[in-house]
């Protein structure tokens, strides 16, 4: 059994807490497809290592909090 396939993952809470005025369309494209639309909007998302790529290109605009997944 793989890593990935050992355990369920958990989940991850990202917020947005800086505005996408000014930012380059591909960050801003990033913030969309996570689904965040306003500053302070929050998600929870799967944590995978695709939501992990889009949050490492736009952790200057927001804060990630882990979530256990019991």
């Amino acid at each position: 059994m793989t890593d990935t396939q050992a355990a369920p993952k958990g989940q991850l809470r990202i917020t947005l807490v800086r505005s996408t005025i000014g930012r380059p369309g591909d960050q801003e494209r990033s913030v969309r497809s996570l689904g965040l639309r306003k500053v302070n909007h929050s998600v929870v998302r799967e944590d995978t290592p695709s939501i992990r790529g889009i949050v490492n290109k736009i952790s200057h605009l927001v804060t990630v909090e882990e979530i256990s997944g019991e």
